[in-house]
């Protein structure tokens, strides 16, 4: 157990593309998870978010976990506390949306000058492509995940 452990939380702190990962995927994520769990920057909160979401048949519970996902989640990778999980929680969740959500539908580009019925996947790859370096490589530099390493050693 011990080995999960430390395996979970280690990384290199001394890498610097982990950190501005970090700071990349959580800055873009914040936002829409403030949206969804503190009603900011023109979001409905957690409680219309959640019915939201059950109006389109997702369970309460998995309502839940999407809030947490970007909104914690986002904050947990922003600190490279968890980095691992966090960022998980990120792919799975924006993942999701992506195949889900009716995003393939729209093609690749992104609805930039709003002549598409929707937002395509490019913002959807960029995210999964932050994720996923932060699942494989952990928090880097100035990482909570690095100082926990450090004192299991």
């Amino acid at each position: 157990m011990n080995k999960l452990i430390k395996r979970f939380f280690a990384t290199d702190a001394q890498s610097w593309s982990l950190l501005v990962s970090r700071f990349a995927l959580g800055v873009v994520i914040l936002p829409h998870g403030m949206q969804k769990a503190l009603g900011m920057f023109g979001g409905y909160g957690f409680e219309a978010t959640l019915g939201f979401f059950q109006s389109m048949g997702m369970p309460l519970l998995l309502g839940v976990l999407v809030i947490l996902a970007e909104f914690v989640g986002a904050i947990g990778v922003i600190l490279g506390a968890g980095s691992r999980f966090m960022a998980s929680s990120i792919f799975l969740t924006l993942g999701g949306a992506m195949f889900l959500g009716g995003h393939m539908e729209h093609g690749f580009f992104m609805n930039w000058f709003g002549n598409q019925a929707g937002e395509g996947i490019e913002y959807f790859l960029l995210v999964l492509g932050l994720a996923a370096a932060l699942m494989i490589g952990g928090g880097g530099k100035f990482s909570v995940d690095a100082q926990i390493a450090k004192r299991l050693k």
